[in-house]
């Protein structure tokens, strides 16, 4: 069985560059394509205007004029025409009298036979004409003007081509010139699309966009679950964001309203101006006595907001009850301690040694631990509570130095009311701890598995402990009954047992595969749609 190995998409970073990249890519190739269709009508009409003024020249030539009269006028006519044809870089200069008969052409075998294609708008319209055309040398531009003699009249008519594959050629050049011109601002776009992204990415802090998201909705759930009111402010005094027990508290404020009791006034300001953490101060507000702890949020030196936590009296109270669970925390503190001072020691050892690649290896393994269990969570499990109750434990597992491991088959795209996820947190949050307390001993193994296929939810927590025999079996959910020493223990199946009972569902005990206890909860679909209803 496989466990957490979620296929990643591409980055962020990769994302950006690849979509800046693609844009500036079409649009130097439209670019080009439209510089080339530029180029290609530009060139075709310079070359019609060269070969008619060629025609032209041609046609006004007096020795050629001179020569229709001669008996035999290509031997005068076909030199001349040659030597403009070489001299203006013509592919051909064609000659040819009012009867289309031919006195001059680059091959002479054609001298002495009709013109294949029609004269007719130069010899009877009189027409100077440029037009692009099949001839017997080939696709051409050409130009054709008559030949007028001294009195006037039509004696012939001047036929000037450019071979229009010699003329492609010329473009070709041009169009690779365009492309090699096109590839620094090309090359240079992609160079800042990559440093456009990389700044982005940094201010993101390098998280990707799904991490980002999960991380929110973490924070969310967290905020929403923290049993203090906890609210926010801007330096104006104005509330910016307040969680659930902050509304509950506080009705009448609400998000955008303006702080007005003098007394926090006071105390906001003094955070502001002193940029400290104020802690336990007493506030009456609305005749009811508070204590306040105020946090400044500050960024480049400068504080954007405080952050107000506030306790009534009551839970001052409860609090006290609970200091005993401090010497739990505290141990789970030293196992941390040791686990992170180990690691360090190591990293400085193998400093001191030069290993740095072995440093990075370390580092790296760490650090891609961590993403890829938030990256799974984000993928598998939809409701927020659950999967940072999951993250969590997973922490939890690694200061006590015990392997919690999540099924990678697992998922859970339902998603709960707020009561019946903070029960299955509740629940699952219980199990977790007892499976973890239960192989703490050995450094064993815990599996969480879960899936959300069918009419049912069903999550299962098992380990490779001892076990829990019948008798055990019979008794861990009576109040009070536990088999750990000391004080303070007993309550966490009998709070199991209750949320069992409100979400209408079952646990299972049963021997795991590991050899050690498998709890198996049940909770079924229809509970939200049975609330919804009777609503």
């Amino acid at each position: 069985m496989r466990f957490l190995n979620v296929n990643r998409r591409p980055s962020l970073l990769a994302q950006i560059t690849l979509l800046i990249t693609v844009v500036i890519l079409v649009s130097t190739v439209l670019v080009c394509i439209l510089f080339s269709a530029m180029i290609d009508e530009i060139v075709e009409k310079y070359v019609g205007k060269q070969a008619m003024t060629v025609a032209k020249l041609a046609s006004e030539d007096k020795m050629i004029v001179k020569a229709f009269k001669n008996k035999n006028p290509s031997e005068q006519i076909q030199p001349v025409a040659e030597k403009i044809r070489k001299t203006t870089g013509a592919d051909y200069v064609t000659i040819a009298n009012d009867k289309g008969i031919r006195y001059s052409h680059p091959n002479s075998s054609y001298i002495g036979k009709h013109t294949k294609t029609s004269n007719e708008a130069s010899l009877k319209e009189h027409q100077s004409i440029i037009y692009k055309g099949k001839g017997i040398s080939g696709f051409a531009i050409k130009a054709k003007t008559p030949i007028w003699d001294s009195r006037g009249n039509v004696i012939g008519v001047s036929s000037v081509g450019f071979l229009v594959s010699n003329i492609e050629k010329q473009i070709n050049d041009y169009r690779i010139k365009i492309i090699k011109l096109s590839c620094i601002p090309f090359l240079i776009g992609a160079f800042g699309a990559y440093f456009i992204a990389r700044r982005v990415k940094r201010l993101i802090f390098g998280l990707e966009p799904e991490e980002i998201s999960f991380l929110f909705k973490e924070k969310e759930a967290t905020l929403e679950s923290i049993r203090d009111a906890t609210v926010t402010v801007n330096v104006e005094k104005y509330v910016t964001s307040m969680n659930r027990r902050a509304r509950e508290l506080f009705g009448h404020l609400q998000i955008g309203g303006e702080i007005k009791n003098a007394r926090l006034g006071q105390l906001i300001d003094q955070a502001i101006e002193k940029q400290r953490v104020y802690s336990n101060q007493s506030l009456v507000l609305d005749g009811q006595q508070y204590i306040l702890d105020l946090s400044p949020i500050v960024r480049k030196k400068e504080v954007q907001g405080i952050v107000l936590t506030i306790r009534t009296l009551s839970q001052i109270e409860e609090l006290t009850e609970e200091i005993s669970k401090i010497k739990m925390f505290s141990d789970n503190l030293r196992a941390q301690n040791h686990e992170f001072l180990n690691k360090l020691n190591v990293i400085y050892g193998l400093l001191k040694l030069k290993k740095y690649e072995h440093v990075m290896q370390m580092i790296s393994s760490e650090v891609k631990e961590r993403q890829d269990i938030i990256s799974f969570l984000m993928s598998s499990v939809k409701d927020p509570l659950i999967a940072a109750c999951l993250l969590g434990k997973i922490n939890r597992s690694k200061e006590l130095d015990v392997t919690l491991e999540i099924d990678q088959d697992s998922n859970l795209t339902s998603t709960l009311d707020i009561e019946d996820a903070k029960n299955v947190v509740s629940i699952l949050g219980n199990l977790i701890d007892n499976a973890l307390e239960a192989v703490r001993e050995h450094k064993g193994n815990v599996l969480v598995s879960f899936t959300d296929v069918g009419n049912d939810l069903i999550f299962e927590v098992e380990d490779n402990g001892q076990g829990i025999s019948k008798e055990v079996e019979n008794m861990i959910f009576i109040d009070g009954y536990t088999t750990k020493k000391g004080e303070n223990h007993g309550i966490g199946l009998t709070i199991v047992k209750r949320s069992v009972e409100l979400l209408k569902g079952e646990l299972y005990i049963s021997k795991s595969m590991l050899q050690g206890a498998r709890f198996t909860l049940v909770i079924p679909k229809l509970l939200n749609n049975e609330k919804e209803e009777s609503i």
